[in-house]
């Protein structure tokens, strides 16, 4: 089968198994589970997996691994996809509602399950034409819990040439798919300030040391460090949404807490703001007698940088699914960002607006829901990814 022919009937398959998708995607929906609790979420996908043939292994706890093998020697090629939910109650009315109160695929990680479950029945389908090998991976811990870094430490991708994975995406047109060379999502700290001081009455502030007066003055100095030592071609976002101090109007506490984010597509710029943070927090919290810690919380995620030769083949590998718009880059974080410093790759994204149907809602949204319609479309896009090395050529 020339390539050609080859494209033309993974095409036709996802086609066809649009039901399908759109069926696991529903199940997943239905049963959110949240960072290495997708225990449900992982059996589902084995007990597909193994319908079709495929051996899988476990890998992150909750991470699902399958391999097809070619019959000849040849690359291999890694698709992702990410498993978790979200701590969010649905606000959605519709049949296939979360029935975990306060859990919710409120970012597309179903659809890209169930989209790489149908590209899974399409590549079986076709293993007599893989030269090589393809992952499959279904990856937990996405959200915040660098599931992803757990996958490359564990060696998944070690024998890995290229890797894909792909995000549905609210900011495009249902159906388009779009991707951008170089830095396409941000690099994703969170952090945490602790200022002590000693609490006491607020109507007698000079009998204590006020921690909250000191965060006030951090919060405002860290917000010149974006405007007075960043240039300002740099994208960087410091954001500081959650202080917490006294639960009562007439009391000084003991400390007071802020946590923040830090984003950026520079590695240099991230390290350098980290460390003037640190002196920041540390000099204000001398000046005022009080004790100041700053400390990273959770998983670092780096910024997320496609490579650069394969997003310019990706145009020729889909042009027959529309081609590839170039997106926006986002200041969103990704923990695909590992995998791509581990090996050559690419992001990509699937548009899911669509104002007629009411979908119009951002990601990590309660409303947030996603075209079904075109969720075929994904599992053609992990289809033809996963012959890459064989597609891609002129």
């Amino acid at each position: 089968m020339n390539p050609e022919e080859l494209k033309r009937n993974i095409i036709e398959e996802a086609k066809n198994l649009a039901n399908y998708v759109i069926e696991m995607r529903r199940k997943i929906h239905m049963n959110p589970e949240t960072a290495f609790e997708e225990e449900e979420t992982a059996k589902l996908i084995e007990e597909e997996l193994h319908k079709m043939g495929y051996e899988t292994q476990r890998v992150a706890g909750t991470g699902v691994v399958a391999v097809l093998m070619g019959k000849e020697d040849g690359k291999t090629v890694a698709l992702r996809a990410d498993i978790d939910a979200l701590n969010i109650q649905e606000e959605n009315d519709v049949p296939y509602k979360s029935k975990n109160p306060g859990k919710m695929h409120a970012c597309g990680h179903d659809a890209h399950t169930a989209s790489l479950l149908g590209a899974a029945k399409i590549l079986q389908k076709y293993r007599d034409q893989i030269k090589g090998k393809i992952k499959l991976i279904f990856q937990p811990a996405e959200e915040g819990g660098g599931g992803g870094k757990q996958i490359v430490d564990a060696g998944v991708l070690d024998d890995v040439d290229y890797v894909f994975g792909m995000h549905v995406w609210k900011e495009q047109q249902a159906g388009k798919i779009g991707t951008r060379k170089g830095p396409m999502l941000a690099s994703a700290d969170a952090f945490k300030i602790t200022i002590k001081g000693k609490g006491g009455h607020a109507a007698s502030p000079y009998e204590a040391i006020d921690s909250t007066a000191v965060v006030a003055d951090i919060y405002n100095a860290l917000q010149k460090l974006i405007t007075r030592e960043i240039k300002p071609f740099e994208s960087v976002i410091l954001t500081i949404p959650m202080l917490q101090g006294s639960d009562a109007f007439n009391v000084i506490p003991n400390e007071t807490v802020m946590k923040g984010t830090l984003r950026t597509f520079n590695p240099e710029v991230r390290n350098y703001i980290i460390t003037r943070i640190e002196e920041v927090v540390d000099g204000f919290s001398k000046a005022w007698r009080c004790e100041g810690k700053f400390e990273l919380e959770g998983v670092s995620y780096p910024p997320l940088i496609n490579n650069p030769e394969i997003v310019e083949s990706l145009q020729l590998l889909f042009e027959e699914l529309g081609g590839v718009e170039e997106i926006e880059p986002s200041m969103g974080g990704e923990d695909f960002a590992f995998y791509l410093q581990k090996t050559k790759g690419a992001f990509v994204t699937l548009g899911i607006y669509n104002e007629e149907k009411g979908i119009i809602f951002d990601h990590h949204h309660p409303g947030f829901n996603v075209d079904e319609e075109i969720l075929w479309k994904g599992a053609a896009i992990y289809a033809l990814l996963g012959f890459y090395p064989l597609l891609s050529k002129k």
